[in-house]
């Protein structure tokens, strides 16, 4: 297997970017206040179905915050929401860009394939105005080619983001050399349905420190 061709490639939430991981920690990050109705199977249902289509690019960000407002029946307001919706990206995880140079002196590519929208995306490695001040994950810049579902048009775990990825990247039959590291166990799943090779990573651990022990234990970084 040549060195050249082997491309590792991060998820963004749970991997490289510590987030919230529930509506009530999101509020908490925000200051906003939680009510335990939002919790209801119907209200998450309905949150999960317009997740999903604003990681796909099929609802635009601002649409998507009052129509995330609705499902709560009044308890937020579209300005909580989009409070609540920035609050959801915390922090880089310790060691990511020195996870990432160690990498690339290996003679490793790397990658992103994340869900994600617009709002976060513009955050953490985007070129608009709001990134310019995105000196905490500054690290993420490192990353040299950097996918996202709402752009590809297609979410994780459905192997056709995994195909649109090789299609983006030109690397197409190169399934076995790419290695991708993910946070929920499907999404891994995905990834190995899509023939490529794939950890699940604890978000709760020491994410940079797991992710260079399996690098190492494969024999793609030097021990």
């Amino acid at each position: 297997m040549s060195r050249q061709a082997r491309m590792v490639v991060f998820d963004l939430g749970g991997v490289l970017v510590r987030i919230c991981r529930s509506w009530q920690e999101a509020c908490a990050a925000a200051g906003e206040p939680y009510f335990e109705l939002v919790r209801s199977e119907e209200q998450m249902a309905k949150r999960k179905a317009l997740t999903k289509l604003h990681e796909a690019g099929q609802v635009r960000c601002e649409a998507f915050f009052e129509q995330l407002a609705e499902t709560t029946a009044g308890l937020y307001s579209v300005a909580q929401v989009r409070r609540v919706h920035e609050a959801w990206l915390l922090a880089l995880y310790p060691g990511v860009a020195e996870l990432i140079e160690e990498i690339h002196r290996s003679g490793l590519a790397t990658g992103v394939l994340s869900n994600t929208n617009r709002a976060h995306w513009d955050v953490l490695v985007g070129q608009t105005a709001a990134a310019q001040n995105r000196s905490h994950y500054a690290a993420l810049g490192l990353v040299q080619t950097p996918h996202a579902s709402h752009l590809l048009g297609c979410g994780k775990p459905d192997v056709a983001i995994f195909k649109a990825f090789e299609v983006a990247t030109g690397r197409v039959g190169y399934g076995e050399q790419t290695l991708f590291f993910d946070d929920l166990p499907e999404n891994v799943a995905g990834a190995v349905s899509a023939g490529w090779q794939s950890t699940h990573i604890d978000h709760a651990g020491d994410t940079s420190a797991q992710m260079r022990a399996d690098l190492r234990k494969r024999g793609w970084l030097a021990n």
